[in-house]
């Protein structure tokens, strides 16, 4: 009977989400959305700049500033899948989301968060031949090289991602359509399910064990060997140069990772910790690597500097 079967397929998922935004701080929405549009505003434009800079100056063609240029595109992803919807929330212009469109942003939310961790591997890598090992870093770092990276990055977030759409595909909502979020993320939608959801809650943990977790431990292998390295180098003057062009990479990776894994961590174990809190360390995770990167990236390096100033105010020749 067809209409059993669309009544019952109405049970299964919601036709939309009605997102909240930041449950229990209604009356602060227009006070936050300021905020968050600055920084949304700068991080459009630092990324951007930062784009059209490496890809218009021959100079900079360099793995690193490669690297750095797929560090930028992953941000506006993940800063643009995010806060153009938590703004609209903020500014009551719509709250709601259809499912499918809920899950289309949790997908590229997520696949470029991942994306980007790769980067950030790849960038540590980078950093770790050119002081340990630099003899060889023309022959290991090739454009195909860094092609292939690049690839990969994609490819392994979109296969860890994936899965989780046919995982929220398959549980029944029985009408629970209220989101106190800004933003879909994967266990955000998992929890307005009426089922048993610990295959969503492993697979979530498994992969961020898997993909940020890895790559974390990985970073800080290649830290701890590149240091080594460096306190063995004999001048003064190589040691502070080799801290310095690690010291920038060093700080993007705090300001990815610690609001992302605590935000993750207080998802799993922190039922006591007050929902905003949630929703506050989600939204900064999406929104201050992209703003702080390009702006650390362009503050620690002379050559990005001088080309960015060149763009921005005709000088610096």
């Amino acid at each position: 009977h067809p209409a059993m079967a669309s009544l019952n397929q109405t049970s299964l998922q919601p036709a939309s989400f009605l997102l909240l935004g930041m449950a229990g701080l209604e009356d602060l929405h227009t006070w936050l959305s300021i905020p968050f549009c600055l920084m949304y505003i700068v991080a459009l434009l630092g990324n951007f700049i930062l784009l059209f800079v490496i890809a218009t100056e021959r100079s900079l063609h360099k793995p690193m500033y490669l690297f750095l240029a797929m560090l930028a595109v992953a941000d506006l992803v993940l800063s643009s899948s995010t806060v153009p919807k938590a703004l609209s929330i903020f500014w009551s212009l719509s709250k709601g989301m259809s499912f499918h469109a809920c899950l289309t942003q949790m997908f590229f939310t997520h696949l470029s968060f991942i994306a980007e961790s790769t980067v950030l591997l790849a960038m540590a890598f980078d950093r770790y031949v050119a002081i340990c090992n630099p003899l060889r870093y023309a022959t290991v770092f090739t454009h195909m090289m860094i092609a292939k990276i690049g690839l990969a990055a994609i490819a392994r977030s979109f296969c860890v991602m994936f899965p989780t759409i046919f995982l929220l595909q398959r549980l029944p909502y029985c009408g629970h359509s209220t989101m106190p979020h800004t933003y879909c993320e994967h266990m955000g939608i998992a929890r307005l399910a009426c089922a048993d959801i610990s295959v969503n809650i492993w697979y979530g943990f498994a992969t961020t064990l898997l993909s940020p977790g890895v790559d974390i431990v990985l970073i800080g292998v290649s830290y701890i060997l590149i240091l080594r390295a460096v306190f063995r180098l004999s001048s003064k003057d190589a040691q502070r140069k080799a801290v310095g062009t690690c010291s920038s990479h060093a700080c993007v990776i705090l300001m990815f990772y610690t609001p992302a894994f605590f935000s993750f961590f207080t998802h799993r174990f922190g039922h006591n910790v007050p929902h905003h809190v949630h929703i506050l360390l989600a939204n900064v995770y999406v929104l201050l690597p992209p703003v702080l990167n390009p702006i650390v990236y362009t503050m620690k390096n002379k050559l990005i500097r001088e080309k960015v100033s060149q763009v921005l105010f005709g000088t610096g020749q």
